[in-house]
């Protein structure tokens, strides 16, 4: 469980990181080809790229996805949770399940329609070719305008990730009925930052400055 937690991490780690080093790259190819510089000027416009944001885009969706199940596990996506709050501990419990249980319930629809809409937009004559099987009339799916990948591969990230989301789901309802804790992110909180507690005042190192003054 630790290595899919690690590689969930690392892979919006890498579209977050990738897509933010094209659009700068792409940003200073546009305005340094406007440049008068001999020799330069005529090697940068000879670059193309013009594929740039096409993959950007492809690589925020995918983020997105694989984001919001990253969101369930941690618990920082934003909820109304004031009412359910002010239940009785039995009563809220049920309704935190039911909210889990119907966060899982509706990514398993989008993944299966997802995974459904995905093999009709072309995989299945990627899948057939590749095994060289007979196919037939089969839909071979159209290509992005830029990259020329197909779009099924583009699309994927929706069965993936809500896939993701609805196993985050249930991994979260489960921990909620053994232990009955939910995922809690402090917003305040930076990984690697060791927080110190300061001293109040009124307590040993009031104390001690006392003594050292007397």
């Amino acid at each position: 469980m630790k290595f899919l937690n690690h590689l969930e991490e690392w892979f919006i780690t890498f579209l977050m990181g990738g897509a933010t080093g094209i659009i700068f790259l792409a940003v200073v190819h546009r305005y340094a080809a406007g440049l008068p510089i001999p020799l330069v000027q005529d090697w940068l416009l000879d670059l193309n790229f013009s594929w740039a944001q096409e993959l950007c885009i492809i690589m925020f969706v995918w983020m997105a996805k694989f984001g919001a199940a990253y969101g369930v596990r941690t618990g920082i996506h934003v909820g109304v949770d004031v009412l359910i709050n002010s239940l009785n501990k039995r009563t809220r419990s049920k309704f935190v399940i039911f909210g889990l249980l119907a966060g899982a319930l509706f990514t398993a629809i989008v993944g299966t329609l997802g995974a459904r809409f995905v093999w009709e937009n072309g995989m299945h004559y990627s899948v057939f070719s590749l095994l060289g099987l007979t196919m037939g009339d089969l839909y071979q799916g159209p290509t992005t305008p830029d990259l020329e990948w197909p779009t099924w591969i583009v699309y994927s990230a929706v069965p993936l990730g809500s896939s993701l989301m609805c196993f985050r789901f249930l991994q979260v309802t489960v921990q909620f009925i053994k232990t009955g804790d939910l995922p809690h992110h402090d917003h305040g909180h930076v990984d690697g930052v060791v927080e110190e507690k300061l001293p109040i005042d009124g307590g040993p190192t009031a104390g001690s400055r006392k003594e050292a003054q007397a």
